[in-house]
């Protein structure tokens, strides 16, 4: 059992996007298969959950950041840190699609231009008779920047377990990649994310 769990790789996942975007319904949909109606603007969540994609099983740690204004040094801290991205607006918020391209633009710096899984999410697709966005627009936006594109509902799970996994084979590939290129410093990197990460978090079994 102990050579099975050393096996298994964490990946630090962080949800971004503007206010009232759907990003906590997002991430507890996944969790945890159900929709939260009513919840508080969230500061900051941190939760674990290991799943298996592609027959092979990993922990995801998954930090779901604040999009209010006030909260904007907390956010930056997590996209520093963090190592993939589901990057969300809502179809339903001109507002939020341009805070989404800046955001795009905000990981590109913090990262230094270098490359970084990112998956644009267009969320609240339930409401598509109040659209503000098209799903064209989005298209582009994710071309842009190279990032896979997926129209999601927290609301009736419409593609979002499809988004998380897609994410982590991204994070997967750009690591084979980093591995093959510089094995040492991927070592290393390794070594590093185990004493990286403080605070507590929810773990989901």
């Amino acid at each position: 059992m102990t050579e099975v769990t050393s096996e298994v790789e964490t990946y630090k996942i962080v949800i971004i996007g503007g206010g009232s975007v759907g990003k906590s319904c997002l991430t507890v949909r996944f969790l945890q298969g159900r929709f939260i109606q009513d919840y508080d603007p969230t500061i900051e969540e941190s939760y674990k959950k290991k799943i298996t994609i592609d027959e092979k099983p990993c922990m995801l740690e998954i930090i779901d950041t604040a999009g209010q204004e006030e909260y904007r040094s907390v956010r930056d801290k997590y996209i520093r840190i963090g190592e993939a991205f589901l990057l969300v607006f809502s179809i339903i918020s001109r507002a939020s699609y341009t805070e989404a391209r800046n955001l795009h633009e905000a990981i590109r710096r913090a990262k230094n231009f270098q490359a970084v899984p990112v998956v644009t999410v267009a969320n609240k697709a339930d409401l598509d008779e109040e659209r503000l966005v098209s799903r064209e627009e989005g298209e582009t936006l994710a071309k842009k920047y190279n990032s896979q594109y997926y129209e999601t509902s927290a609301k009736n799970g419409s593609n979002v377990t499809e988004c998380f996994e897609s994410l982590v084979r991204e994070v997967r590939n750009l690591k084979a990649q980093q591995s093959q290129q510089n094995p040492e410093d991927n070592k290393q990197d390794e070594k590093d994310k185990d004493t990286d990460s403080k605070g507590g978090c929810c773990i989901i079994l």
